[in-house]
């Protein structure tokens, strides 16, 4: 039988399906991992709504009555003294703040669903010009969970223009900056937050007080599959998604990190699509 060598090009495109298959795989398990935090973040402000509802349907069968009350009384002093026995003050002022509580907790739970309809378009393929703040923000409220127990967000925004990109693809390199600076943090500390704006491109960066990485470490973390985490606790394809998507961007990603001192990573994008690439500096 005559063996016959598969075409370069052939090849080339396998290869390409290939990481696509496990770039896709690395977008949904992010979104898996997010699953746990965000039920516990929407449950906590659904927990408070739902004792409210029923403690407010106790007080209304309670209000209820001394309306009713109103026409069985005989005088105006015995409406008084049931008014009284009902703790009519007590409910009066717990009721205000029952409801402020509950609409607080709708609007926890409005902006969590929003910031997961933000994040969730994780097939477009339409540039589009969208608010980078405002991405930035909705994936922090999808990790927020995560984050509050291991460290403060500091954050040092710029004013920006809008950036023409696909949004939820620069959200997902956001979480994946996040979730590796959080991991990175061995008890608590700070990761901060900044944005600014240089000729033609923006920038965003998250930096961690972590452990920070070994220089001899630096030149391989955007190859699939190289993790700095202990074997079993990372996949090694975040940061190369990130930087598969920051390059489709026509953008760029700085590392910056010491061991003992934290780590930096810088994105750069340009604000148009149609500007022509130029190399950043720091």
């Amino acid at each position: 039988m005559q063996n016959r060598s598969v075409p370069s090009s052939q090849v080339l495109i396998d290869e390409e399906r290939a990481q696509a298959h496990l770039l896709q795989s690395e977008k949904l398990a992010s979104i898996g991992q997010l699953a746990a935090g965000v039920a516990h973040e929407i449950n906590n402000p659904v927990g408070y709504v739902f004792s409210n509802l029923s403690t407010l349907a106790g007080y209304v069968q309670e209000l209820i009555k001394l309306i009713d009350a109103i026409d069985s009384t005989a005088s105006l002093d015995e409406l008084k003294q049931f008014k009284q026995s009902s703790d009519y003050d007590y409910i009066r002022s717990d009721v205000q703040d029952l409801i402020r509580e509950s609409e607080e907790g709708i609007e926890r739970v409005k902006l969590i669903i929003s910031a997961l309809k933000d994040f969730s378009h994780i097939e477009e393929d339409a540039f589009t010009y969208a608010d980078l703040h405002r991405g930035i923000e909705t994936t922090l409220n999808l990790v927020n969970n995560e984050l509050k127990y291991k460290a403060d967000v500091e954050k040092e925004f710029a004013e920006l223009p809008e950036v023409e990109c696909l949004p939820s693809q620069v959200n997902q390199v956001v979480l994946n900056l996040l979730t590796n600076a959080v991991h990175a943090i061995e008890n608590r500390g700070t990761i901060y937050l900044r944005t600014g704006c240089e000729g033609e491109y923006v920038w965003f960066e998250v930096e961690d007080t972590g452990k920070g990485i070994e220089q001899a470490q630096l030149a391989h973390l955007f190859e699939p599959f190289y993790t700095t985490k202990p074997m079993g606790e990372g996949t090694g394809l975040g940061l190369s998604l990130s930087y598969s998507i920051v390059t489709k961007h026509s953008g760029d990603i700085q590392v910056f990190s010491e061991p003992g001192e934290g780590t930096r990573f810088r994105v750069w994008l340009p604000i148009q699509q149609s500007a022509c690439p130029q190399e950043v500096v720091e």
